[in-house]
């Protein structure tokens, strides 16, 4: 994942709130999950310190690593409870169809 951010390292839920469009409060949630799992690292603004500054860890957390290890057919077998290659191919095919109408 690359942060870019014109003013700095980091960024805030402001900051994210405004480029997503998504309510603070998913925003604010989703930093929280991500600061406990060890993704990111929150810092005081040197320039507000009532702001916040969010930026990814300095190194991949264990579930990072984790997920990233992870195939899509081990995930899919896992959310789907099956490791029956026809259903798998089934929502495999129906995610590429997805995928193709979502991207722009």
């Amino acid at each position: 994942m690359k942060w870019s951010n014109r003013r700095g390292p980091g960024t805030s839920v402001g900051d994210i709130t405004a480029r997503t469009g998504l309510p603070q409060s998913q925003i604010s949630t989703a930093v929280a999950r991500l600061k406990e799992a060890g993704s990111i690292t929150t810092a005081p603004d040197p320039a507000d310190r009532r702001r916040v500054l969010i930026s990814p860890a300095a190194e991949p957390s264990a579930r990072v690593q984790q997920v990233r290890a992870t195939t899509i057919d081990t995930a899919l077998a896992a959310a789907l409870d099956t490791g029956d290659p026809r259903r798998l191919r089934e929502v495999t095919d129906a995610l590429a169809v997805l995928a193709r109408h979502l991207t722009p």
